[in-house]
């Protein structure tokens, strides 16, 4: 499944001052040409005008313990892509744990509705096919502001899309597929509504995104524990830990 875009704006919590632009040429954006303008579209226009009014309408109408085990669900239908990129990163402990998880939640968590696994001491592990091509060494590529799902890179596009062909996702319909990829986009954009300040006032808010989603990729690559020498002065390893 596609990572949505707007779980990765939620990353501008992780710094609690303005930006400044940067004069210089990002090396990692060659394609800014085309980024800028349509991080303008998304927010713009996607978020300004369907988005956030759904989330808020969302929020109003849905009680928490139901928005919670739609977020149990979802994420439970991703634990086996966890399991095999655990596996395919040498991680056997994470591996073991997703897959744990997975059989718990699916069966005395009635199909991931409750999370059980987690009050059992199996904690998420989060793992991708996108931190799997990271670990192999294979590097970011080009950044990307993808239409209607915001922030990416080469690398992490090309592991979502593999990623998507794990079961169970791979069995689900496609209305099914699009169902369960708008909740995961509501519930998230719901859960940011608190945040937005900060990234509307920073001085260049496409650059603030762009900082702050590569100190993410960062963060997953190295499961929270980046070299010191390339960890940013405002890393938030608190909320982090919480993504």
């Amino acid at each position: 499944m596609l990572r949505q875009s707007l779980v990765l704006f939620g990353l501008l919590v992780l710094a609690g001052c303005a930006q400044v632009p940067d004069e210089k040429i990002d090396e990692r954006d060659t394609l800014q040409s085309f980024n800028r303008p349509m991080y303008d579209f998304n927010m713009d226009v996607l978020d300004a005008y369907v988005l956030r009014p759904v989330a808020v309408g969302y929020v109003a109408v849905t009680p928490t313990p139901v928005r919670r085990s739609i977020v149990n669900f979802t994420g439970n239908i991703s634990a086996p892509t966890d399991v095999i990129n655990a596996t395919l990163q040498g991680k056997a402990g994470n591996a073991g744990v997703s897959l744990a998880r997975f059989l718990v939640n699916s069966t005395v968590g009635i199909f991931g509705l409750f999370d059980v696994a987690t009050s059992l001491g199996l904690n998420i592990v989060d793992e991708d096919f996108g931190q799997t091509l990271g670990v192999w060494g294979i590097g970011d590529g080009a950044y990307l502001m993808l239409p209607g799902m915001g922030p990416s890179t080469a690398r992490n596009l090309t592991g979502d899309v593999v990623d998507s062909f794990v079961l169970p996702k791979i069995a689900l319909t496609t209305p099914q597929t699009v169902l369960v990829f708008a909740l995961k986009a509501v519930e998230a954009r719901a859960s940011l509504i608190p945040q937005e300040s900060l990234l509307n006032e920073s001085l260049d808010p496409y650059i603030f995104m762009k900082d702050i989603y590569f100190q993410r990729q960062l963060y997953e690559l190295y499961d929270g524990n980046p070299p010191v020498e390339k960890e940013p002065e405002d890393f938030d390893e608190d909320f982090l830990e919480s993504l």
